[in-house]
């Protein structure tokens, strides 16, 4: 599997998708750090790839997405876009709904 269809697997498997610089318990960046608490101040689960442990990843996701900074938030394998998007919408209360009407949050809890 090519670099480029693991990328398209994790989008179409993760309802909610935060390609991001370190994990959401330690986020090694500013912008990745404010994007985490945003969707946890939201109240789903999301899924998360930390781009810094996938070289790969990092490298290729720009060209896959046409967005060139990270984090990069995608939301039912559409691409909501990065760290000014995610708290615009958050302070908006649009992110809330957006996360709140995805696939993944109409799933029971396992």
């Amino acid at each position: 599997m090519s670099i480029e269809d693991t990328i398209r697997d994790q989008i179409k498997s993760n309802s909610i998708l935060l390609y991001m610089k370190g994990s959401p318990e330690a986020p090694q960046c500013g912008f990745s750090a404010q994007a985490v608490q945003c969707l946890m101040g939201c109240g789903q689960r999301f899924a998360y790839v930390d781009v810094l442990a996938n070289p790969d990843v990092r490298s290729t996701l720009p060209q896959v997405a046409n967005w060139p900074t990270f984090p990069q938030l995608w939301i039912d394998g559409e691409l909501v876009g990065g760290c000014d998007i995610i708290v615009d919408l958050y302070e908006k209360g649009e992110l809330k709904t957006l996360v709140d009407d995805s696939t993944g949050a109409q799933q029971p809890a396992q």
